[in-house]
Formats: C-alpha cells, structure tokens, sequence
C-alpha cells in the first residue's frame, strides 16, 4: 500500500514539474508564432516587450495561458499620432493539446486588462482602425496555416474607450469598462451572452450632449447570425445610474442600411429611478432621498436607418404623484405629474411630434404647472403654457444650492399658440411675462451680496406677425457695495428689429465673479457706463448708419482679465471711450498686454455694421505706442512633443479693417530685439501689410513695406521689400535662417554689409520662412570684410600651394542675389581675391548645397619652382614671371564640408605648363571656355537635382499640413475630452517594436 502510495505521489509530482516546464519548453516557439502571426495580420505598428511575455499553464488550466504587458498598436497615416490601442496587459489563451501536438495552436480566449482603445474616424470616413491585411495580402505574405480560431469568450477588464466619429459629428467616452461575453464565435450563428458595465463620460452628437457622467450596466443574451448579420437581443437588462430599462429586438445589417426593430420599457415603476437621470441629482447621496410615486417608461423603434432614412419610434414617459425631498433639507417638491410622448410614425424626422398635455410640481408652496404640444419639426406649430411663482429662499431649502444664499420672488406666466412659417412671415401668437423682485444673492466665501435685484419683461405678439412681436424690458438692475447698474431694452418687429435702450451705473467686476464665480476666469476693474441708444437691424443692412443712434461713455479703470483663451492676461489701468453714432472715439487707453506696455488712442467707425452684422467690418485709426513689446507673447504656441514652446502661426480677422501708425522703443520678435520701431500697419481683408517701417538691429537698420497673408492658414505666405543698412554680417548668419542656407561663409566673415532686396515666399506651421519656397532679388554690398580660417580657403592653398591664402580681403564687394524656388542663382561678377583679378558665379540651394565657379588670372611667378623649370625652357618676349595664368576653381559640396577642385580635374603642374604654352598659342581664352561649359553643366545638373528636392520638400510639407489639419479638428471634440483629460492613451514606449509596419512607410 505504501508504495502505490510513492507510485502516484512520483506521478502526481512528475506531473506538477512538466506543467512548470512545459511554458518554458514551448515559449520561443509560441513567441515567434505570435510574432508572426501579428506580421501577417496587422498592418500597423505593433509595440510589446519580448522581456515582458509570460506563459503559464496554472493561470488558466487546463489552457495555456500567454500574457503580454505594455501592448499597444498605433495607426498608420494620418493616424501615426494616436495610438489606437494601448493595453496594460493581454492575455491570450491555448489550447494546451494544439500547443502539444498541432503545428498551429488554437486560439480560445482573450483578455483586455487596463489602457486605453481609442477609434478615429475622420470627416472623409478614414478610421484608424483599418490596420488588417485583406485575406488575399495575408495569403500573399505567409501561405502557412495561421493560428486556428477557436474563441470561446472575451472579457475587458478597466479599459477606457473612446468613439470619435467627425463624419457624422458623433462622440462617446466610456471608462473603466468591464465586459465579458463567451459563445462559439468559430460558428455563423451562436449565443453570445453578454455581461457589462461603464462610466459613461459623455455621448454626443452634432454638439449636443445627451448624456454624460452617468453608471451604466448590462447584461443580456444577443442571438448573432453572421451570415445574415442579423443580432436578434433576446433579454437585455440594462441601468443607467438608477434606472432600470428592458431592451429586445432586431439589429440587421444586410447591406449599407441598418434595420431596426427594438422595444424598450422600464420594468419597475419608482419614480425615484428617473430622477437618478437629472444632471446633478445622482450624487452620493442619492440613495438616502426620500420619494413616493410611480413612472411608466416605453417605447419602440422600427424602420431603416441610412444617411437619408429614419426609422419611425415612439418614447413615451408618465409620472403620476410623484415627490421626493432631500434628507437634509426641510421641504419637499410635490405632485410631480408628467404624460409625455415623443413619436414620429414616418422615416422623415422632421415629422416629429413631442406631446405634453399637462404637467405640473409643487416647489414647497410654489406650484408650477403647464403644457407643451409640438405638432412637427417643419413649422413647428406649438401649444403651450407655463404658469408659476418661485420663491427663491425656499427655493434653497428644497435643493441643496452649497456656497450660495438666494432671495426673491420670481413670477412667470408664458402661453405661445401658432406656427412659425418665414416666408409668410408668420410666428406664434405670444404672451410671456417674467418678474424678478427682492432679488438678493451672496456667494457664503464672500462678504458681500448682490441685492435689489430686479426686472420686469414681457414678450408680446398679438397678431401672430413677426412685425408684431415686441420684447419690453421696462427695468433691469442690482446693486453691490453702493455701486449700482440699471437700464431698459425695447426690441420690437423681428423684420426690421427696432431696438431702444439704455443703461447706466457702474460695477466692480471682481465683486461681481466673487458672488458668481465662473471657472477658469479671473476677472477685476471697474466699468462705467452712461450709454443710450436707438435703431433697427434693417437701417445697419441697409448701411443707413444715420438711422441709428448711440451717445455716451464708457469707462474702464484697473481691469484685469486671466482665463482659458488668453493665459498671457491683459490689464487696462484706464481707458475712456466716447460714442457717437458715426464714431467711437478711444480717447485714452493705458494697457499691459502680458507684460508688454501698450498706449492706444485714435477712433473707430462702422462700429454699429460690425456688431450687428456677421459681415460687417470694424474700421479704426489708431496711434500705438510701447516701452517694449514683446509679439512671441502672443505668438508662441506649446511644441506637439515637448512643453517647451513655438512660433505658431496665428490667422488675422477679415472683419477688421485699421490702419495703424506704431511706435515702440524696442519690439522682441523670436530671436530678435528690434529698436526704435516704427511705421504704419495695415490690417485688412485677413492680411497684415507694412509699410514705412524702420527699425534698428544686429548694429545697423532695417527698412521695409510688404505683408504677411495668413488667408491660407495652413500655407501662409510673405512678402517684402526689405533695405539693410550697415547690418553685421556675423549677427545676421547667428539670427537668420536664410543667411545660415545660402551664404553660410558669413559665419567666418567680419564687418557689416547693405542690400536692396525684394523677397518672398511660404511660412510653415512654426511661422519660419519655408526655404525651398523662397523667391529673391537684389543687391548685396560690402563696403569691407575679412574671411580667415575657412575650409574653403584651405583648400584653394592645398591645390596651388599659394602663400598668403589663409586670409581673403574684400572693399567695395556689390553682388548680385536672385532667388526662384529656393535655389540661388548669384549671376557673374568681378571681385579682387588676394591681388588678383577674378570673376565668381554659380548657385546654392535651400539645402545648404552649392556649385560655383571662381576663375582668376594669377601671375606666374606667384608659382614659385613650380614655374620656373617651366618659364626657363620656353622663350619669348611675351612670357615672364608676370605672365598671368587663367585658374579656374570648382567649389561643391556645403560650406562644413566643400570640395574644392581645378576645373577639368587637373594637377596644378598640368595647368601651368598648359597655361604657359597657350599663352604663346593664344589659347588663354579656350581654356576660360572650356572652364565655364563644364561648369554649366554641373550648374544644369545641381539646379535639376534642387528642383527635385523642392518639389520633394514641398510634398512632404503639404502631408505635415494635412497632420497639422486634423489636429486643428480636434477642437471639434475639445469639450468633451476636456471631461476626458488624462483619459486619452499616452504614447507607449518604444521598447523592442514589433516590425508589422510596411516598409512604405518606413519613409514618411
């Protein structure tokens, strides 16, 4: 007995040691599957750690379970900046027999653990989830069997996911998202139940939110027929905070359309489930309010959906007797009774309809009550009427309002019957009245209240006509600290809308945000106002400014504004402005834009065009004025990979027309500080133009008129007419990009130079002129200057062997500059090099490339033994030692690495001799030829290859735009990801890539 006892307690452990060995046996052959499985599928870039990857058969039994830390998959162009998906962990689970014994293991489950899944889809339907090969492709890579499919189930464990659809505007984030489903999904058809839960973060679509912040739960059983693709939901339970729905039905999807058919109820009827729905009410606390009553939810949805069809549905809600109060709170709010049904029984939206015949609460004593019919989204012909009194304070001992103290009685009572037809020009017929008295409001962090707080309007229309609609605000105003605002607005005939009104008084605004605090705005000063004014919206249309009519002041002292848009902050320590209904006159204005100082007087007209028409066009005279003025401020935009900060280009308003004389002792503008500025600016029509502007820098002065025009925001372009007096020559290479690409010798000049040149081209995205765009010409003077130790100069003294060729003096240099797409084309010109008489010429490109020809007649003597053997065995009168020798010098390569060569790739002994003898055959002047054909040549050749270059610069530039585009789009959803922020996946290590990327894209 006992040894059958060892007999199996060997086995039982010989048993245990191979399932702890059995991993390791097999893990370089299940990784290079993996590996190669990924190649064959995915065409994208695939990041996971081989360091990282751990099997076991424990984890799992009787699996062999494979788990991946730190796996992410980043889509291809336009997508190379999102990551798609980014997973703490993957689990991917074996069949232990197929491993065993099968070429090609079986695949039976997964497992997202953590991270991040993110889709895109873009306005042209480009979505960053098309990333697989086709079967065709993958047949074409690897005719291998792939990894048998055998999945039975999948579970997501706190992944965050994110659907964002700009091509039909439609957004969903969802954390911490737990699912679990399990089937046959091998088969067509199977049963796949389904269980799941989410924070729903936010849905919206077209802008509108329709939910958010919001527990959602799941479970249900979906019938799936793939080969129909058919998803028939046999049972769903389903809650949304506290509310509890069921949802069964039909969801096909034969061909483009999507075909519905769905019912849906609520299977409890507490009221308190719905209100679980109300923003702001499913708190903590939530399960602690007290409420009676019941609710009947249900509805259907049924028909086809596609770009231009709608299916037809119903939802109906019925609230009967419904209360709930807070436990901390002394009263309740009472006979809630609501009977709402929203149907459209057509596949035309707009033939909608939303019934309310009745509905009514009681808050505390106040009791509300109305009715609200909607007959269809065409005309929209409406039956309604609200009736009820507030009573502020008990307001707040009904919700619980923290931080805040209100008072006042506000009364309403509202009724609207008709249609709305703009070409008959027909409204409903109207009647509302609204009253605030006693208004009292006091934020508790606060000392002080804003108190008298009143007004009193009526909206009318008695004749169902839009010139009978009148809105008459009799009074209006509050008052803070012995401060005090009052006014009065009349607007009548929405035809030709006739406004009156006035306003006076003044208000602290730090006062005002202390009681009201608005997010994100740090707002102080005083604003005083004493402004009347009188027109219509037909007279601005019809230019008839002298219809209208505005008088007054408005006052500003130490106003201070911080917020979201504009972080570098403004202050105004005074400002005073005058209106008249032709001007406005800025009489003083004394302002520290970030800390920039800015003085302003001058005066605006077609003031009243521009706010009350979308076209119009504000014009203005204004005289600015600054200490130092710092534009990089207002420029700067954060790096897409850094927190440092760029130049960013900004767009100019079309609706703007000023002309501007300017003044600043000095102007910093990115590495630049300019002094004693001034000139005129003139924006207009979206585009900047300078003219008369001087400035001083870099130990000389610059002069200028032209514009920059950001019409194209993603290709903005410049333009100038630019004079250079007395400019040094080292600083401007140190400052200037340009210079650093074209003449790249001015690094090792000395001394100061002037120019004449017209210039122009395209900014890129970091406002730096785009090179390879550039256009040119002018002069280039240089009254003196030195080069010492260049490499170039080296080489001309290796090839000669010339004394005294280390350091090149130039007087009196005028040179010749033009530019046409980025290539420089420097046109013939003499110039003294050492002693000697020369002619320089040729190009250089965007690229730091060049080609140039330097010919010079340098005298045979200067040669030294090397000419004398020569000179003594020819004769004749005409050669001596001050016989000149025609050199000629290619110059190639880059300024950091040039090659510097004898024309026809001769030795220097060669050329003498050659030269020599040609001067007694008269054959100088054939050797300067040949020199220059065979420079031309290789200036053809270079000015082809630079053309190229451009054309492949300008390409690729052209896709950064098209990047930089879609990251203008993201603003689309900026709201919604700012309830998101942090919730995004973030950029995942780069550690061992997987090389699933094809090689095309290698090269972007």
């Amino acid at each position: 007995m006992k040894k059958i006892h060892y007999i199996l307690s060997g086995i039982i452990a010989f048993f245990l040691i191979l399932l702890t060995l059995l991993p390791f046996l097999f893990k370089d052959k299940i990784i290079a599957r993996l590996d190669r499985e990924i190649a064959k599928t995915v065409n994208a870039q695939v990041n996971y750690d081989l360091e990282k990857i751990k099997i076991s058969l424990w984890r799992k039994f009787p699996n062999l379970s494979v788990t991946v830390s730190d796996f992410s998959i980043i889509g291809n162009p336009p997508f190379q900046q999102d990551t798609l998906l980014n997973l703490e962990e993957l689990g991917i689970n074996f069949n232990l027999i197929s491993v065993l014994f099968d070429e090609n293991p079986s695949l039976t489950s997964l497992e997202l653990n953590g991270g991040s899944f993110y889709i895109k889809v873009l306005e042209d339907g480009i979505a960053n989830y098309d990333i697989f090969y086709s079967e065709e492709e993958q047949a074409e890579k690897d005719d291998e069997n792939q990894v048998k499919v055998a999945v039975n189930s999948i579970s997501v464990q706190g992944v965050n996911f994110v659907y964002d659809d700009r091509s039909t505007n439609y957004f969903m984030g969802l954390t911490d998202v737990q699912a679990k489903g399990s089937g046959d999904f091998t088969s067509e058809t199977f049963s796949l139940p389904i269980t799941m839960a989410a924070e729903v973060r936010d849905i919206r679509y077209s802008g509108i939110s329709y939910l958010s912040q919001k527990h959602f739960e799941g479970i249900t059983t979906l019938e799936v027929d793939l080969s129909q693709m058919e998803f028939y939901i046999s049972e769903g339970n389903f809650i949304l905070n506290d509310f509890g729905f069921n949802l069964s039905g039909l969801i096909a999807m034969p061909k483009e359309d999507i075909d519905l058919d769905l019912t849906f109820s609520s299977p409890g009827h507490d009221f308190k489930s719905i209100l679980s729905l109300v923003p702001g009410m499913y708190t903590e606390s939530f399960s602690d309010l007290q409420t009676s009553g019941t609710m009947d939810f249900q509805g259907f949805v049924k028909g086809v959906y596609n770009e231009t069809t709608y299916p037809a549905f119903e939802l109906g809600l019925k609230i009967e007797n419904g209360m709930f109060q807070y436990p901390e709170l002394p009263k309740p709010v009472r006979n809630v009774n609501l009977d709402m049904l929203i149907k459209n029984e057509s596949s035309v939206l707009e033939n909608t309809s939303v019934s309310i015949p009745n509905f009514n609460l009681d808050f505390g004593s106040n009791p509300v009550s109305g009715k609200f019919l909607l007959a269809d989204l065409i005309h929209f012909p409406i039956d309604a009427n609200l009736k009820g009194v507030l009573n502020l304070d008990e307001l707040t001992s009904i919700f619980p309002i923290k931080g805040m103290d209100l008072k006042g009685i506000v009364d309403i009572s509202a009724s609207a019957k008709g249609k709305y037809d703009s070409v008959k020009k027909e409204i409903p017929l109207m009647d509302i009245q609204l009253a605030l008295s006693d208004g009292y409001a006091k934020n508790q962090e606060y000392p002080s209240a804003l108190e008298n707080l009143f007004a009193r309007a009526r909206i009318k229309n008695e004749k169902a006509s839009m010139q009978d609609f009148d809105v008459d605000i009799p009074q209006f105003g509050f008052d803070l600290e012995g401060e005090s605002i009052q006014g009065k607005l009349n607007l009548r005939d929405l035809d030709q809308l006739i406004w009156k009104g006035e306003i006076t008084g003044g208000v602290d605004l730090k006062k005002v945000l202390s009681v009201f605090p608005v997010e994100g705005l740090n707002l102080e000063g005083k604003i005083k106002a004493d402004l009347v004014s009188q027109g219509s919206y037909a007279a601005v249309e019809a230019k008839n400014y002298n219809q209208l009519f505005i008088q007054g002041t408005l006052e500003v002292e130490d106003f201070s504004l911080i917020s979201e848009d504009i972080p570098q902050g403004v202050k105004i320590s005074k400002a005073k402005a005058a209106f008249s209904p032709a001007t406005l006159v800025l009489s003083e204005f004394d302002a520290v834009l970030s800390q920039s100082p800015l003085q302003a007087t001058g005066n605006l007209t077609n003031y009243m065009d521009y706010f009350l028409n979308q076209n119009g066009v504000l014009k203005g005279d204004l005289n600015l004025q600054s200490s130092k003025f710092d534009i990089n401020e207002w420029m700067r935009a954060p790096s897409p990979n850094s927190n440092s900060t760029s130049l960013a280009v900004f767009e100019l308003p079309k609706t703007i027309d000023f002309t501007m004389s300017v003044a600043a002792e000095e102007v910093l503008y990115d590495n630049l500080s300019l002094k004693e500025v001034k000139g005129k600016l003139i924006l207009r029509e979206g585009v900047l133009i300078f003219s008369d502007a001087s400035m001083k820098t870099l130990g000389g002065t610059l002069v200028m008129k032209g514009n920059y025009d950001p019409r194209d925001i993603h290709v903005p372009k410049f333009s100038f007419d630019l004079q250079v007096i007395e400019l040094s020559i080292a600083e401007a290479f140190a400052k200037f990009n340009t210079i650093k690409a074209f003449a790249p010798i001015s690094e090792n000049l000395t001394g100061k130079f002037n120019t004449s040149l017209k210039l122009s081209g395209n900014l890129g995205q970091d406002m730096m002129p785009i090179l390879s765009s550039l256009n040119a010409n002018g002069l280039l003077q240089v009254l003196q200057t030195a080069l010492k130790d260049s490499q170039i100069l080296h080489g001309i003294t290796s090839l000669t062997r010339l004394k005294d060729t280390n350091t090149l003096q130039f007087n009196n240099l005028s040179i010749p500059i033009s530019i046409e797409n980025g290539i420089m084309d420097v046109k013939p010109f003499n110039v003294r090099l050492w002693d000697y008489q020369a002619q320089v010429q040729g190009a250089a490109g965007f690229d730091g490339s060049m080609n140039y020809l330097i010919q010079m007649n340098v005298p045979a003597g200067k040669f030294g033994t090397q000419a004398t053997g020569l000179l003594a065995s020819l004769t004749g009168n005409a050669i001596d030692q001050n016989t000149p020798i025609p050199l000629a010098f290619n110059l190639t390569g880059n300024y950091k690495n040039p090659k510097v060569s004898l024309a026809g790739g001769n030795s220097i002994e060669t050329i003498l001799a050659d030269a020599l003898k040609s001067r007694v055959q008269g054959e100088t002047k054939a050797l300067q030829d040949q020199a220059k054909e065979q420079f031309a040549v290789i200036q053809d050749s270079l000015k082809q290859e630079l053309q190229t270059k451009a054309t492949m610069v300008q390409d690729s530039l052209k896709k950064e735009v098209e990047k930089q585009t879609n990251l203008v789009k993201e603003k689309a959803s900026e709201e919604a990801r700012k309830i998101l922020k942090g919730f995004l996946p973030k950029s995942p290590p780069t550690t061992k890539p997987d090389t699933t990327v094809k090689k095309e894209n290698l090269k972007l």
